[in-house]
């Protein structure tokens, strides 16, 4: 391994391409191969290597997802821990309406096997609508119903699904990690947010400040095809729908969508081995007064292939004297 040194105005872009037509990891390319342009202007590559990173890995699981699906979760985490090598680091987070930190930082050994198998679930139980007792009651005066024929129907109140936090908190912890690591949020939800403290954007601001990458296993109907289409609507004061796509994206990460136990241990091995066989570009940008968003744009001259870089950064801001 060698020492990665930058500055606040050294950009560093993990890259991963791929075949358009198998999905396989293309390897042999060279600094040749690619262009990176910023705000429209190309720039002068300044580093350049395909060697692989160690990773620190922060692992995030959704603890509002059904019973079946969380067991097929537990019951593949070996194939997890199979996934990192012993130079890699990991920690382990849960959310539903809160965020749990059940892990910090280390090598990767069975504990997180035996930590995720005491999980239990915590979302909103279902059930039928309670349309009476003293739940189903309705408004009265004096005691008296207001409308005797009329039942009420009790419909509990929703739970905060905090997805943004959780993320928020994990990227904040892997911010503090040693900069010669890759880091990356590994995060199996179904991509629903709904009463997070900290927004999108605020969220996005942070992984892109600190070069964090999100990958992701989409599980229950995030996994099916009409579902994730339809959600990609948002309706004003109704949470968001699957927004897992929109960190992966802006981050240069991915989301796998998977059905079976099977599926899902297999997502595992592929997301680890791309997080740590990318190729890492470099370049100086422009120091400038602003910290305004800035886009980027990864280019590989060659036909066919398939490029995942992240959007663009957020610079840091330049210090005083």
């Amino acid at each position: 391994m060698f020492t990665l040194v930058t500055t606040v105005n050294f950009v560093v872009i993990p890259v991963t391409v791929k075949d358009k037509s198998t999905g396989k990891l293309v390897d042999g390319l060279v600094r040749q191969d690619f262009s990176v342009r910023e705000n429209g202007v190309e720039q002068q590559l300044k580093l350049f290597t395909s060697d692989p990173f160690p990773l620190s890995a922060a692992v995030l699981v959704d603890t509002s997802m059904s019973n079946g699906t969380l067991r097929k979760i537990q019951d593949g985490m070996s194939a997890l821990a199979g996934a990192f090598s012993q130079f890699d680091e990991m920690a382990f987070y849960t959310f539903g309406s809160s965020v749990e930190k059940r892990l910090d930082f280390r090598t990767v050994n069975d504990s997180l096997s035996v930590t995720l198998k005491r999980i239990k679930p915590k979302g909103q139980p279902a059930g039928a609508p309670v349309v009476g007792g003293p739940l189903g009651s309705g408004p009265s005066v004096n005691g008296e119903p207001v409308d005797p024929s009329t039942p009420h129907v009790y419909t509990p109140p929703r739970e905060a699904h905090v997805l943004n936090d959780a993320i928020l908190a994990a990227a904040l912890d892997l911010s503090k990690r040693d900069r010669t690591r890759r880091k990356i949020l590994f995060v199996i939800s179904d991509g629903h947010e709904y009463g997070s403290k900290a927004g999108y954007n605020e969220v996005l601001k942070v992984l892109l400040s600190d070069n964090i990458l999100l990958y992701a296993v989409g599980v229950d109907d995030a996994a099916i095809p009409i579902v994730k289409q339809a959600e990609k609507i948002h309706l004003p004061g109704a949470g968001y729908g699957n927004i897992l796509g929109k960190y992966a994206w802006a981050t240069g990460g991915e989301v796998f969508s998977e059905f079976t136990a099977n599926e899902i241990q297999a997502a595992y091995n592929r997301l680890a081995v791309e997080a740590r066989n990318q190729y890492t570009l470099g370049y100086t940008a422009k120091k400038t007064p602003s910290n305004a968003y800035r886009s980027i744009e990864v280019l590989v001259h060659r036909p066919d292939l398939t490029v995942h870089a992240k959007d663009g950064y957020y610079p840091l801001p330049i210090s005083g004297p």
